[in-house]
């Protein structure tokens, strides 16, 4: 099996995550029913967001001002339930990596205001949890 980039691995947990939400079950389901295990990287994402699922929520809740989260596009949800875990779970991945991945992964699969909108939630989410570098 090829080497997988971090990009990727964010990518497939992603795509992971937003399986689970659409399918009405826990993401750690969803990785049990793999045939084939994704790359540790992303199983990590994964499974780190199903366990520390209501506390991500209500830091994403919180600092999303105005927005429910069920209201948010699904993506979107997925994306900030991944980068929030990131930053509470990855103290060695900078916070701008942690911005900057979601931002990017936001602007190609969801709606043409996602980056913007995740970028503001995370940086606010980033400043409680997270002490600069």
């Amino acid at each position: 099996m090829l080497p997988v980039t971090r990009r990727e691995a964010r990518e497939r947990a992603l795509s992971l995550l937003y399986e689970a939400e659409t399918k009405g079950v826990a993401p750690p389901v969803v990785l049990k029913e793999l045939p084939v295990p994704p790359d540790p990287f992303a199983a990590g994402l994964v499974a780190g967001v199903g366990d520390r699922c209501p506390e991500i929520d209500r830091l994403i809740e919180d600092h999303a001002i105005g927005w429910a989260l069920d209201r948010m596009p699904a993506v979107d949800r997925s994306v900030l339930r991944m980068a929030v875990y990131e930053l509470l779970a990855a103290p060695d991945v900078p916070i701008a990596v942690v911005l900057s991945e979601a931002v990017e992964i936001a602007s190609s699969y969801s709606t043409e205001e996602s980056g913007r909108f995740v970028n503001g939630v995370l940086a606010s989410v980033a400043a409680e949890v997270r002490q600069p570098a």
